[in-house]
C-alpha cells in the first residue's frame, strides 16, 4: 500500500512509541499523586511540557495539553472569547477548520457577531481584508496557519500584527503547520496556538493548546484544577511525552519533501490534462498535492486508486462522507460541482520516489482524457 493521506494522520513513530512506553507500563501514576510512582510520571509530564514550550519559544506554564486539535480549537476561540471584556465581534476565515467554524458559530448563537474573512482563489486571507474589517469591540481573530484540505499557507506573523496594532487577540490552528513550519510563537505574533499530535506520528487523542501567559481565558473544562485549572481532568502522561517526541522529529526535511512535491505534481499535471492544481502554488505545505479533477468524481477516484494500492483522500477527514461540496473550494471560488471531484495526496520524507512516481501515474490513467 502506498499512503498519502498524511494530512489525515500519520502513522505512528517508533521513537515517539518508545518514549511512551515507560509511561504505560513502569511508570503509570497519576501525576498527581504523591507517591514515587506519582512522582516518576510527574517528572515525565513536566519534562514534556518544557520540551514543547521549548519548541514553541514560550514558557512551560502556557502549554496545556488536551486531546487534540478539536478541543484546542474550541478552547482558544471559546474561551478567549468569553473572558475578554473588548466585545463580541469574532473574526474567523471561510476556509478553516471546521472545529473553528463551528466554534465561532456557537459563539454566533450567543449574541457575538461572526465575520467570515474572504480568501483569493489560491485560498489566502489577503491582509487588507483583515485590517478592513478590525474594530475597538473585535474580541478575538482566528486564522489558521495552513490549509488541511488545500495546503495554501497563510501569513500568519502580517495578519497577527494587525491584530496586535489594534490589541485583538489572534488565535491561529497550526495543526497542518507543526512539524514543517516554524512554530515560535514569539515570532509569528499569535496569542494562542493549537497543534495536534496525531498529524506529527502520536497515537490519536493528545493535542495542545498554547496561551500566551498575559491573556485572559475561561477554561471549558472544570473539575480537579489540573494543568493550573486551564484544562482540568488526569493528564496523559504517555500521551504528552509521545508529543514532544514528535514534535522534535518533524517530518524531515521541508526542502527535500517540497521539491518531491512539485516534481509529482508537474508529473501529475503533465500526464493529466483534466486535473487542476487548488492551493498557493508556492506557498504552500511542502508535502501537499491537491487537485480538482473536472469529468471524475473524488470519491470514485479514491475508490480505484485505492483498488490500485494507493489510498488518499477528497479533502478534510473531518468532513468524510458529506454530499455538500468542499466549504475551502468554494470559498476559492470554485464551482460546487467541480469542488466535488476534489483529490488530496499529502505525504512526508518517509514516502520514497518511486511511490510517488507510481501514484502520479495511476492517477493519469484514471482521469480524464
Amino acid at each position: 500500500m502506498i499512503y498519502l493521506d498524511h494530512a489525515a494522520t500519520s502513522p505512528v513513530r517508533r521513537e515517539v512509541l518508545e518514549a511512551m512506553w515507560p509511561y504505560l507500563t513502569r511508570d503509570f501514576g497519576n501525576p498527581a499523586s504523591h507517591h514515587d510512582l506519582g512522582a516518576a510520571a510527574r517528572h515525565g509530564l513536566d519534562d514534556a511540557r518544557t520540551r514543547v514550550a521549548r519548541h514553541l519559544g514560550a514558557r512551560p506554564s502556557e502549554v496545556t495539553f488536551c486531546s487534540g486539535g478539536t478541543e484546542s480549537d474550541n478552547t482558544a476561540i471559546k474561551g478567549i472569547a468569553l473572558a475578554e471584556p473588548r466585545g463580541r465581534h469574532v473574526i474567523v476565515s471561510a476556509v478553516e477548520h471546521p472545529a473553528v467554524l463551528e466554534s465561532a458559530a456557537w459563539l454566533g448563537r450567543l449574541g457575538y457577531e461572526v465575520t467570515i474573512l474572504p480568501v483569493d482563489t489560491d485560498g489566502m486571507v489577503q491582509p487588507d481584508a483583515l485590517a478592513e474589517v478590525l474594530r475597538d469591540d473585535t474580541t478575538l481573530v482566528s486564522i489558521q496557519y495552513a490549509n488541511n484540505e488545500v495546503g495554501t499557507i497563510q501569513p500568519i506573523a502580517e495578519l497577527a500584527a494587525l491584530a496586535a496594532e489594534r490589541g485583538v487577540p489572534f488565535h491561529t490552528d497550526a495543526v497542518q503547520a507543526a512539524g514543517w513550519l516554524d512554530l515560535d510563537v514569539r515570532r509569528l505574533g499569535v496569542t494562542a496556538l493549537s497543534l495536534s499530535g496525531h498529524k506529527l506520528g502520536t497515537p490519536k487523542g493528545i493535542g495542545v493548546l498554547w496561551v500566551d501567559r498575559r491573556q485572559r481565558f475561561e477554561p471549558l473544562v472544570h473539575g480537579g484544577g489540573q494543568q493550573d485549572g486551564r484544562r482540568s481532568g488526569t493528564e496523559d502522561v504517555a500521551g504528552a511525552v509521545g508529543f514532544a517526541t514528535a514534535l522534535e522529529l518533524g517530518h524531515g526535511d521541508p526542502t527535500r519533501v517540497a521539491e518531491r512535491r512539485d516534481r509529482f505534481v508537474a508529473q501529475v499535471l503533465e500526464a493529466a490534462p483534466a486535473a487542476r492544481l487548488t492551493g498557493h502554488p508556492v506557498s504552500r505545505l511542502p508535502g501537499h498535492a491537491s487537485f480538482v479533477v473536472p469529468g471524475r468524481s473524488g470519491e470514485s477516484l479514491l475508490v480505484d486508486l485505492e483498488a490500485r494500492g494507493i489510498t488518499c483522500s477528497s479533502g478534510s477527514a473531518c468532513a468524510a462522507g458529506s454530499d455538500e461540496p468542499s466549504h475551502v473550494l468554494t470559498a476559492m471560488g470554485v464551482e460546487s460541482h467541480t469542488a466535488q471531484t476534489a483529490l488530496r495526496l499529502t505525504f512526508d520524507e518517509s514516502v520514497e520516489d518511486v511511490a510517488l512516481d507510481r501514484a502520479a501515474r495511476e492517477l493519469a490513467r484514471l482521469a480524464p482524457g
